[in-house]
């Protein structure tokens, strides 16, 4: 008989679905999935079954597809079914064999879903394959997600045979007489897994005969370790300030976190920085300003007393030609607009706006970032200063100086900053007919 209570006493615990879900069933035709879909059909679920040959069997691999088939004939249920060169998908994209399987079932799985209706995917892993997945992640490095084994519910993933126990699902196929078939690499320990289930788990279970209760256990206290880990990072999370292009942490929040390496890590996590990151951060908050940090996407700079995050903006800025009657650019994330007059007419106490001499302008210009060994006459002083030795005066932050507009003119020189100082060789003067007046406005 078969434990359809239990089975949907598991579902409706868990919240995997409901009478009205429409269930796209993972089966390979081994024991456990054959399982699944038997108590999906005893239990009066409304489901499909879907089957992948990844073509690394040869006619055993064929073998298995038409006794799935035969299968969802019997159930009559709908069957889907799928050839995949695996070995070459793995080759193309430099991934191992299991891993192309992998992402080629579930976005299949994703696009059967699409096309026929299927509101969830249920796939047939039991209590074994949680308690291999947390060996074979402590294995390789892992933090508590890792110790949590595999969730009942992942997005539209649910696994509905987690009640159960290997030897059990054995003892039931082998009581109601159920056929199915056996993976023959299931037997080979060629593989990481398949070399914890036999040849790590049968040594533990030497020591613990009752492995797998103690394991269900261990896995309900990580389970709720990691609760209390997202409710401290939630509480931790509002110690930001700033927009989701540029978010500020004050150093001070950060020393004050306990445990302090763990936090910040996962706080940093979702921005794609590592542990190897958050160890070097924590090991410069009492260091000078100006420290870089970068991810994929994103930078972190430690600016007096601020962790500044802040998104990449693509590609590196590069230099804009500004032509001979040209009235507006847009560069980065500014617009640069240019205003000619007759009058000498002078912007003051406006950072964003400068009016320059327009005789000493040589057409085209260019706006462009700073360079190392630019050198300007910042208005007001007769000797030259590099760039970079004036953002350190003006206690620019790195990733601000990055984005500044630097006006050129067409004889090499550095006519202005945007946003921070002309050069005092282009300020307009007694002698000066006409100006032309450049202002900044930050865009949306």
């Amino acid at each position: 008989m078969l434990p359809v209570q239990r089975f949907t006493h598991f579902i409706a615990q868990n919240r995997l679905f409901n009478a009205g879900s429409k269930i796209l069933a993972a089966v390979s035709g081994g024991m456990d999935s054959v399982l699944m879909a038997r108590l999906l059909a005893e239990a009066g679920y409304t489901f499909g079954i879907a089957h992948c040959n990844f073509q690394l069997r040869g006619a055993e691999a064929d073998a298995d597809q038409s006794f799935c088939r035969q299968l969802a004939q019997e159930l009559n249920v709908e069957f889907h079914s799928i050839n995949f060169d695996t070995a070459n998908y793995a080759a193309r994209h430099k991934i191992s064999i299991q891993m192309a399987a992998r992402q080629l079932r579930y976005q299949w799985f994703d696009q059967l879903s699409a096309r026929h209706g299927y509101t969830t995917i249920a796939l047939a892993h039991h209590q074994n394959d949680a308690i291999e997945t947390i060996l074979l992640n402590l294995t390789r490095g892992t933090g508590i997600a890792g110790l949590h084994g595999i969730l009942p519910v992942n997005g539209k993933l649910v696994r509905p045979l987690l009640f159960l126990q290997r030897l059990e699902i054995a003892d039931i196929i082998s009581q109601n007489k159920i056929a199915y078939v056996e993976d023959s690499s299931n037997a080979s320990a060629k593989y990481a897994r398949n070399k914890i289930r036999l040849e790590v788990v049968p040594k533990l279970k030497e020591l613990n005969p009752a492995l797998e209760e103690t394991f269900e256990h261990n896995l309900q206290h990580f389970r709720q370790l990691e609760q209390l880990l997202e409710a401290e990072l939630d509480r931790q999370r509002l110690r930001f300030t700033g927009h989701d292009d540029e978010l500020h942490l004050p150093i001070d929040a950060v020393k004050t976190m306990y445990p302090q390496q763990l936090l910040l890590y996962n706080l940093l996590k979702p921005y794609g920085f590592n542990r190897e990151h958050a160890d070097s951060i924590i090991a410069s908050l009492d260091k000078h300003s100006g420290r870089l940090f970068e991810s994929a996407d994103y930078t972190l700079v430690l600016d007096r007393g601020t962790l500044i995050l802040k998104k990449k903006s693509g590609a590196g800025l590069q230099g804009i030609g500004i032509n001979e009657g040209c009235t507006e650019i847009i560069y980065g994330r500014f617009r640069l607009t240019l205003l000619h007059d007759d009058s000498p007419l002078v912007v003051r106490d406006n950072p964003m706006a400068t009016s320059v001499d327009a005789a000493l302008l040589v057409y085209p210009l260019i706006v462009r970032p700073w360079q190392p060994g630019d050198v300007f006459y910042p208005l007001g002083m007769t000797s030259k200063q590099k760039l970079s030795d004036f953002f350190v005066h003006q206690k620019t932050p790195l990733h601000q100086k990055n984005e500044v507009p630097v006006l050129v003119n067409g004889n090499g020189d550095i006519i202005w900053l945007g946003g921070y100082r002309l050069d005092n060789r282009y300020k307009v003067s007694d002698n000066t007919k006409k100006v032309t007046i450049f202002e900044l406005y930050k865009t949306p």
